[in-house]
């Protein structure tokens, strides 16, 4: 009878504490900012800190306090813009301090790869893919450039190069309606 008594003690104090802090939720809790809220929606959300604060929402805020537009440079200027549309301001060139030679991405020299997984759990857009115990590699396409990665890497096996062209939406071919942008080959099947 002592344990099921404690057990219902215990269940009783948890469920008034849990009752309790969630009074507190409602009732102490602080409204944040719709306008911070608004421009962190358009920060690209990479978390990489190149723009000197921790991560897309102190950036934010910051921001709505005056701080400059151009230092998102995973953003590029179109977010820029939108920040600059939204809060009024003139936009400015990106800031060259953190902007570096040209468009860059980090590479893994695979054949030096252990698949130790610390490039991936550092990198805030899942640009690296790879397994534990097996070789990664760096989808370019998605990589941002922040080289978050390179200080994590154990053995040194990851470089900054710069990005090939990227494709863009404007870079697709025009088609017109009712054309087919796949070529179907007829296949012949011989028997022997």
């Amino acid at each position: 009878m002592d344990i099921l008594t404690a057990v219902l003690i215990g269940l009783g104090m948890g469920a008034f504490i849990g009752a309790l802090l969630g009074y507190a939720s409602t009732k102490f809790k602080v409204e944040g900012n719709p306008l911070v809220e608004e421009v962190d929606r358009l920060l690209p959300q990479t978390q990489c800190g190149q723009c000197g604060y921790p991560g897309c929402k102190p950036y934010a805020e910051a921001l709505v306090e005056g701080d400059d537009i151009n230092k998102c440079v995973p953003g590029g200027e179109a977010t820029m813009q939108a920040i600059a549309d939204l809060l009024g301001r003139t936009p400015q060139p990106l800031d060259a301090s953190k902007q570096k030679e040209g468009d860059t991405v980090v590479y893994i020299r695979e054949a030096e790869c252990i698949g130790c997984t610390k490039c991936i759990q550092a990198c805030p857009v899942d640009a690296i893919v790879g397994a534990a115990k097996h070789m990664h590699t760096v989808l370019e396409d998605v990589c941002t450039g922040c080289d978050l990665c390179i200080p994590v890497c154990p053995v040194d096996c990851i470089e900054v190069r710069p990005a090939r062209h990227r494709p863009s939406m404007s870079d697709a071919p025009k088609w017109r309606q009712g054309d087919s942008p796949i070529e179907i080959i007829p296949v012949k099947w011989t028997t022997q």
